[in-house]
């Protein structure tokens, strides 16, 4: 028996590799973009550790190429929706009773075949799979998963070693318990990491899951789940079952064995299980935690003391990576009229270079988004800024989905600072600009905070120290992750904790040990050493209260 008191010490980031040409990475990685190109893979659910096909099958497609089938992937029924939620069920006294240093291996284990030997299998499936270009799947596939697993191993050592104050002859403890029951896991397509992290992340504080993996991401995430298979996972702790989230979500959210959600995804969606928790909760064992991360409407606003440059690198930077389908993208901007001209200029001087196509192609900028329906919901906005007397597109507004679901970078100008598109999120390609008087920073700096009801990212670019500050004080509450002069996206894991409130969600920040407590169930032990063997206390002992006797 190992007795020793485990503490895994704080890691470091994993290091970002580059993908230039001739480098021994991107020739693996062009490699392994072709062995999966050239083949159909059959994705099976993984229920209980074992295998399930159900034959009701969907496919998995290129953005960047529609006609191009990946896959063939099994969709469960209420059958395998069961199945997965008894087999969460009946793995759990097991892998809740293993000790944390155990479950710890394991998550450090798959952070090293990620890193070592799976690293162009993900990043490949990422990049054909869901249209990201090398670097956009380097940071999120590979390398963010690496920091959620290793830096996660750090944060339960921290949370476990936190006990109470013991007084000479009590003995207090705390027991961080997994939670009663099973984790729902719902994935979005756009982060592989995020897919890894919301499954992953409960079950190292012992809980089981049932996850259900967008129906756009279900190769890397396939790939991924098969990871945690051979990096030692025991059956039945995490399982993998796509399928149609309506029928998934009906039969798990109605059972009793319910104890927590974990969900990135849209705001409707999400707020479409809370209230489905809500009217279920007479159901339930105990009440379900729900985490989750929504929408973002992120903003870029700049002071007149900026530097032009600098400001247009993280509008176009900001707002274009991976096709504006990030939940931190920047989406619109606040510019002060003083310094338009310039940052216009070197806007469109940076765009007219942005090369979009497919991903196989390196010296592609951008990639396509991710399938019809995204497409036409951002061309929608797209074609009603064209039609508007109070905006204007000054870049871009062109889309072509008859090969792959390409549209170009955008910029919409307006001169009304609640224009449909400053408000609402459009998950593309699409920048709105207002150009606001210099004498009304801190008037638009309200305007801001007000008009849309999403608080996840936005940033503040000023060489004013005061500036800074005045927009950090009252842009609040406007953003759970905000940023001086710098673009609002990039969070790193261990360095800026993610998460949003208001409508972007509860905050719960990933990537720190701050979302991991709310996967555990706490108890406090008090062991007393010598019990009292009289019942009366001390002030009962007859006295005297002025003259009169007590």
């Amino acid at each position: 028996m190992n007795n020793a008191n485990f503490n895994f010490g704080l890691p470091q980031n994993e290091t970002v590799l580059s993908y230039r040409a001739g480098t021994r990475e991107r020739k693996q990685l062009i490699a392994e973009m072709e062995r999966m190109s050239s083949e159909i893979l059959d994705i099976p659910l993984i229920i209980g550790g074992k295998e399930i096909r159900t034959d009701n099958t969907a496919q998995v497609v290129m953005p960047h190429n529609h006609s191009h089938v990946l896959a063939n992937y099994h969709k469960a029924g209420e059958k395998e929706i069961q199945m997965a939620i008894d087999a969460s069920m009946q793995a759990h006294k097991a892998w809740e009773e293993l000790s944390w240093v155990e479950r710890v291996s394991i998550t450090l284990k798959v952070a090293d075949l990620i890193a070592k030997k799976y690293r162009h299998v993900i990043n490949a499936s990422t990049m054909l799979g869901q249209s990201k270009n090398a670097f956009q799947a380097e940071i999120d596939a590979a390398d963010e998963t690496i920091d959620f697993l290793r830096f996660n191993a750090h944060y339960i050592s921290e949370i476990y070693h936190d006990q109470p104050f013991s007084e000479t002859g009590i003995i207090n403890r705390i027991e961080y318990r997994p939670l009663e029951g099973f984790v729902f896991a719902i994935s979005p397509f756009n982060f592989t990491s995020i897919a890894a992290n919301l499954s992953f992340a409960p079950a190292l504080m012992g809980n089981t899951i049932v996850w259900k993996p967008a129906s756009t991401a279900v190769l890397s995430n396939y790939y991924m789940m098969k990871i945690f298979k051979e990096a030692g996972l025991p059956d039945g702790v995490i399982n993998f079952i796509p399928g149609s989230g309506s029928l998934i979500g009906k039969h798990v959210l109605a059972h009793k064995d319910l104890a927590g959600i974990h969900f990135t995804g849209s705001n409707a969606t999400f707020n479409h299980l809370w209230k489905t928790v809500a009217d279920h909760l007479p159901l339930y064992k105990s009440y379900p935690k729900i985490v989750g991360e929504t929408g973002g409407k992120d903003f870029i606003f700049v002071h007149e003391s900026a530097q032009e440059r600098e400001v247009a690198t993280a509008i176009v930077r900001g707002a274009y990576e991976y096709q504006g389908q990030k939940c931190s993208a920047a989406s619109r901007a606040y510019i002060p009229e003083s310094l338009w001209t310039g940052i216009k200029s070197d806007i469109s001087e940076m765009i007219s270079e942005i090369r979009v196509g497919d991903v196989t192609e390196f010296g592609n900028f951008m990639n396509a988004v991710i399938d019809e329906n995204a497409f036409d919901t951002i061309m929608s906005y797209i074609e009603y800024a064209k039609n508007a007397d109070d905006a204007e597109i000054i870049f871009g507004g062109h889309g072509d989905k008859s090969k792959g679901y390409f549209i170009e970078p955008t910029v919409i100008l307006t001169a009304n600072p609640h224009f449909k598109t400053m408000e609402e999120e459009i998950f593309g390609p699409v920048m709105t600009i207002y150009v606001y008087k210099n004498k009304d920073f801190e008037k638009t700096l309200e305007i801001c905070d007000s008009t849309s009801p999403y608080a996840l990212t936005g940033s503040i670019f000023s060489q004013d120290r005061a500036a800074l500050t005045r927009a950090c004080k009252v842009l609040k509450y406007a953003a759970g992750n905000f940023y001086y002069n710098d673009k609002p996206t990039g969070a790193v894991v261990g360095q800026q904790p993610f998460g949003g409130s208001r409508a972007s969600g509860t905050n719960d920040k990933a990537g720190s040990y701050l979302n991991l407590l709310r996967w555990t169930s706490p108890r406090t032990i008090k062991e007393t050493l010598i019990p009292p063997s009289e019942f009366k206390y001390p002030f009962m002992s007859e006295g005297r209260c002025g003259d009169k006797k007590v």
